[in-house]
Parts: C-alpha cells; sequence; structure tokens
C-alpha cells in the first residue's frame, strides 16, 4: 500500500517528542506529525493533545524521496472543525443581547468595586483636605 498526500488514514501514536508526535501507519511506515500541525491553537507542549497509543486520524501533506512521511491532524479534522465553528457562531449570535447584558453588570460591578476601594483611601467622597 503506498502513501498519497492528501490520503486520510488511521494510526497510532507510537512517541512524543517536543517537536512533534510519530504516528504508525496501518502499513507498518512511521510519519511525523510536526507540532504546528497538531491544533489549530498553539501548542506548548505535545503531550497536552496526544499520548503513546492514542489512536488518530492523520492526513498525509507529504512524502520525501528519503522515506519521511509528513503528517497533519489539522488537515484531518478540517470539515468538523468548520462545521462546529457554525454551529457555535450560530449559538453565540442567539444569546449576544444576554451576554453583554451579564458583562455591563460585571463591568459595572467591578467598577463601583473599585471606586469604593479608592474613595476610602482618599478619604471618603465629599471630604475637603486642609
Amino acid at each position: 500500500m503506498s502513501i498519497e498526500i492528501g490520503s486520510k488514514l488511521e494510526g497510532k501514536v507510537t512517541g512524543i517528542t517536543h517537536f512533534g508526535a510519530f504516528v504508525e501507519l496501518p502499513n507498518g511506515e512511521t510519519g511525523l506529525v510536526h507540532i504546528s500541525e497538531i491544533s489549530d491553537s498553539y501548542v506548548k507542549d505535545v503531550n497536552e493533545f496526544l499520548k503513546v497509543d492514542d489512536v488518530v486520524t492523520v492526513k498525509v501533506i507529504n512524502v520525501e524521496e528519503n522515506g519521511k512521511i509528513g503528517l497533519s491532524l489539522r488537515g484531518a479534522r478540517e470539515k468538523q472543525v468548520s462545521k462546529s465553528m457554525k454551529q457555535t457562531r450560530r449559538y453565540s449570535r442567539e444569546s449576544f443581547d444576554e451576554k453583554l447584558n451579564k458583562f455591563l453588570k460585571d463591568s459595572e460591578e467591578r467598577l463601583s468595586s473599585l471606586r469604593k476601594s479608592t474613595d476610602s483611601k482618599r478619604g471618603g467622597r465629599g471630604t475637603r483636605r486642609g
């Protein structure tokens, strides 16, 4: 079975390094998921996202002449992410007014608390220094 660029395969994580994770593919070959291809968000530590023996779906992004295989977790779930993002946007629009009202209320409470704290340090409102 030859590995083709763009194909999606299931594999097993066999090793984790500071720069990515090694994944064993169904044909027995091993490829690398670089740290930049693990998630759309910033990845500081690969161990936060993957563990050895995890079964993952990966997309083949390159195959070099020397046999190195580049894999991507992000690419394998592009369609799923865009679908969930659409749902998140829809839910956010429905409750925007509620979120705004909550924010304004919390903000006013914090500001009020800050004013009380600041005024007590200055001697309170309406007091004159002399």
